[in-house]
């Protein structure tokens, strides 16, 4: 990265410019939230990197020419890695102890046959349960959905290089099929089993696939990224979720990117411990507003705690057995602020 670039670095265009992730605008309501450190992702459950480190990583990236290079630089980050990164933290380590002057993207070349083949018969798994719930959709609905699986799979299998099977690209085509209106519900239920298709946050084998293509500088910066922190809204833009603190978590971006639109029941199966992360992040984000961290938002406790409630269909009971401030009395620390700021 030129040194013209890391100028422009930012915690708030960081994740935007590198993980497509936004950071700025709709979600600048989040701000007090990405300010605060020693946070659990309410998703993954590991400690989130403090944004205020970006830049700092960001000039030691610059210095790592080889394999051992990043490897010490990502070592200062390993408690916070998520179970993609850290198995894949093992084998850089591995191979840097052999080949200490070498670099990673060599590294995932070499390994690259093995992981396409595994990666080729996850996308499988996935299709063949896509496949078994459109026997519950009319013969007609159901042969939409299996003419693209099935081209799916014709992708899967081809060695064109040209022609490579693209995750966003089966989930677009299955929003051009129409359901009918009884055939909703299990409609949805195929398009949130698509969503379990392999990405590089889900599966070792993507990553591997997927970065063996990049220089070595891409894959250390991708490493670390997946754990900063990222502003999710609880309830999806999409589906009408508003811009406020109230709707906000802070995530770590891997968490973040890999739910998408997904319903957070449907997330919950895919990660049952997100109830127990999620008071983790609510006992941390107490802890921080006890330590004067997050003033003017003592009510966002009470109103995570609803907006997670609601969203997960009663899967998430929080408990604020911790906090010192009653719901009326959180309210009036608000107003408190509010009025300093005035006057």
């Amino acid at each position: 990265m030129s040194k013209k670039k890391l100028k422009h670095i930012t915690p708030q265009n960081y994740l935007k410019y590198y993980y497509d992730i936004p950071y700025e605008g709709k979600t600048s309501a989040g701000k007090p939230l990405r300010r605060l450190k020693g946070i659990t992702c309410p998703y993954r459950g590991i400690k989130i990197i403090p944004t205020d480190t970006i830049k700092g990583f960001e000039k030691n990236l610059a210095k790592c020419v080889t394999a051992q290079d990043g490897v010490t630089l990502l070592s200062n980050y390993q408690e916070n890695m998520l179970p993609v990164e850290k198995a894949m933290f093992a084998i850089f380590k591995d191979f840097a102890l052999i080949n200490p002057d070498d670099n990673l993207q060599n590294c995932l070349k070499m390994i690259k046959t093995n992981c396409l083949t595994r990666l080729k018969l996850e996308e499988m798994e996935v299709l063949d349960d896509v496949d078994r719930l459109t026997r519950k959709l009319s013969p007609q609905s159901a042969l939409k959905i299996r003419s693209k699986t099935t081209r799916c799979r014709q992708i899967i299998l081809s060695s064109s290089t040209h022609d490579t099977f693209k995750r966003k690209t089966f989930l677009t085509s299955l929003e051009e099929i129409i359901p009918n209106e009884n055939e909703r519900e299990i409609f949805n239920d195929i398009k949130n089993k698509a969503l379990f298709l392999p990405t590089s946050e889900s599966s070792r084998n993507a990553f591997v696939v997927k970065y063996s293509k990049r220089s070595q500088t891409e894959i250390i910066r991708r490493i670390f990224i997946a754990s900063t922190g990222s502003i999710e809204h609880v309830t999806p833009a999409s589906a009408g979720g508003l811009n406020t603190i109230g709707n906000f978590l802070l995530t770590s971006a891997s968490g973040n990117r890999y739910r998408e639109n997904m319903p957070l029941p449907e997330y919950i199966k895919r990660h049952p411990k997100i109830p127990q992360y999620m008071q983790m992040y609510i006992d941390d984000i107490i802890r921080e507003i006890h330590n004067g961290n997050l003033q003017g938002n003592e009510t966002y406790p009470y109103k995570i705690k609803k907006k997670l409630f609601e969203e997960s269909g009663g899967r998430i009971m929080i408990s604020l057995s911790k906090y010192k401030y009653t719901e009326e009395e959180a309210a009036q620390a608000v107003e408190a602020f509010e009025q300093r700021g005035k006057g």
